[in-house]
């Protein structure tokens, strides 16, 4: 009889250990400030990113999820059908790039990072230093916005 038990035993013990652990999730990476484009199963109505400072995603028409990564990390991407049920759920995780033209140069504690392609330019990286990042930052938006307006005579 107290085979039989703990037969019956380790079986309810089996069964609620694999009721009691999620599937693993794909991994879908992206690198920050880079877009991907991914295909929703028919249906798709809501889009939840878990941690907005890591990605963000918007529903385009004809199930096509524009996600872009906005901080290293991982958080997760769940979507939702109409009823609320989930139809999709993926792990998501922003990296480093792994791109062969990047140079980080460090200056004691203080990085910088460069593209090199085939000279190299300062490059807006997370993790660089404060003072470099907004220096390189101001630059690309006087260039790209025109700079401040004159000043009125």
């Amino acid at each position: 009889m107290s085979a039989v038990f703990w037969r019956a035993l380790r079986l309810s013990a089996a069964t609620a250990a694999a009721i009691a652990l999620p599937a693993h999730a794909e991994v879908v990476s992206v690198n920050p400030d880079q877009a991907r484009i991914m295909r929703l199963p028919p249906g798709a109505a809501t889009i939840v990113i878990g941690n907005p400072m890591i990605a963000d995603a918007t529903l385009q028409g004809g199930n096509i999820l524009v996600l872009t990564g906005k901080g290293y990390g991982s958080t997760n991407l769940l979507v939702l059908d109409r009823g609320g049920r989930v139809i999709l759920d993926r792990t998501v995780q922003v990296e480093t790039p792994k791109n062969a033209d990047l140079v980080v140069v460090y200056r004691g504690t203080k990085r910088e990072s460069y593209s090199c392609t085939p000279e190299c330019a300062p490059r807006i990286t997370l993790g660089d230093d404060l003072e470099f990042f907004d220096s390189t930052q101001g630059q690309i938006g006087k260039r790209v916005g025109g700079g401040p307006a004159p000043a009125a005579r």
